[in-house]
Formats: C-alpha cells, sequence, structure tokens
C-alpha cells in the first residue's frame, strides 16, 4: 500500500493552523451556548455545510437550535445566540442576519479568519481560525489546499472540540446524544 501524501499535507496543515486556536475563545462561545434561550447557526456556502453539522451535533446534545433561512426557523430573540461561520466576515447576508440578532437583543458569536471585520466586530465572542480564501487573499496565510478549505476544515475539527467540552458540561456521554439521533431516515 502506498500512503496519500496529499492526505499528510492537508492534515499536517490542519495541525499547524490548529495550534493558532486560542482554547479561551472556544470556552467563551461554549459560555454563550451554555447560556442560551435558542440557538441559532448561519454560514453560507462550504462553511455553511460545517456549521449545518455543527447545529446538528448540539440538536443531539439536547439544545434547541436552528439553522437560519430554514422555513421552520423562527424570529430570533433576546436571550437567543446566533453563530455564524464566515471565512471573511463580511459574507453580505451573514452581516444582515447578524445585525437582526443584535437589533433583537441577541449575541453573536463567530468563527472567522478576520474578527477585525464586520461580524467579529460586533460579535460577543470570536475564534480566530486561521486561512485564506480568494475573496481576502493574501491577507492569510497560503494554504497546501484549494482556497478556503483550510478554514473550512478547522471550522468543523472545532466545532467538534466545542461538542466535546459541552458533552462533559452538560454530563452526556455518546449514548445520550444517540436517543436525540434522526430515526426516520
Amino acid at each position: 500500500m502506498t500512503e496519500c501524501k496529499n492526505i499528510f499535507a492537508i492534515l499536517d496543515e490542519l495541525k499547524e493552523n490548529a495550534a493558532q486556536i486560542n482554547d479561551d475563545d472556544l470556552k467563551a462561545v461554549e459560555k454563550l451556548i451554555t447560556e442560551a434561550n435558542r440557538i441559532f447557526i448561519g454560514g453560507a456556502g462550504r462553511s455553511g455545510f460545517a456549521a449545518r453539522g455543527f447545529s446538528n451535533r448540539l440538536m443531539h446534545l439536547g439544545y434547541t437550535v436552528y439553522f437560519v433561512g430554514e422555513p421552520t426557523t423562527p424570529s430570533i430573540q433576546e436571550g437567543d445566540l446566533l453563530i455564524v461561520g464566515s471565512g471573511s466576515g463580511n459574507t453580505a447576508s451573514l452581516v444582515s442576519n447578524s445585525k437582526k440578532a443584535k437589533e433583537q437583543g441577541a449575541k453573536v458569536a463567530t468563527l472567522t479568519m478576520f474578527p477585525e471585520n464586520t461580524i467579529g466586530s460586533m460579535s460577543d465572542a470570536a475564534i480566530k481560525i486561521p486561512g485564506e480564501t480568494e475573496k481576502v487573499k493574501g491577507k492569510g496565510k497560503a494554504s497546501v489546499q484549494a482556497s478556503g478549505s483550510s478554514f473550512e476544515e478547522l471550522c468543523w475539527i472545532t466545532y467538534d472540540a466545542m461538542v466535546m467540552d459541552l458533552m462533559k458540561l452538560t454530563n452526556q456521554t455518546n449514548e445520550d446524544l444517540f436517543k436525540r439521533h434522526a430515526n426516520m431516515e
């Protein structure tokens, strides 16, 4: 068997980038999650796919969670939390959602390469994820992968790291989560 060198190049890059993520920032988002009445998750494109996975895990943990833009997503209110995954931190629809959340008295958290950009600047907590995309070429570290992939993958891993912490905080096991797993597949 011959190993796939590209897989190891990706894993090496993710490990190097993961070392730059501040655990205190994760804890700040986790605190907002545990304090929220309801949780709304937003993301566009591939970042949105990672965010959808996180919303699914939060549901497995027993949180009341909605993905922004779905027909069954209710209005956000005071006491709620919006978590946005946006590489650039300037995606127009996600900026609009973040502004609406703040206007309603909800908290906002984000995973982004640029916490100083629009969404990060209005967030109550932000997790800086290293990366670069075509939208912000030259501002981040170049990747061995296609544009944005490293950011999206590291978001997914960061979301899963928070799930691990939240499982401990809520004293839940994999069996507890599985009880809430979809049974009409």
